[in-house]
């Protein structure tokens, strides 16, 4: 089943690029590896955070 990257951002399917957009630096900001540094899911959610940015702005 493939993953639903717009409710991973936490984003509608029909959302503007700019909610996108700050959804993912959002997101991304949060699950930083070197802001976790002690958290070893966080550069795993990192990496799906930003698959699901690049994939919704070329739906």
């Amino acid at each position: 089943m493939e993953q639903d990257y717009y409710e991973l951002l936490g984003v509608s399917t029909n959302a503007p690029e700019g909610e996108i957009k700050k959804a993912y630096y959002g997101h991304a900001k949060k699950f930083h590896p070197d802001m976790n540094k002690d958290d070893p899911e966080a550069e795993k959610k990192f990496h799906e955070v930003s698959k699901a940015y690049e994939v919704s702005l070329t739906s």
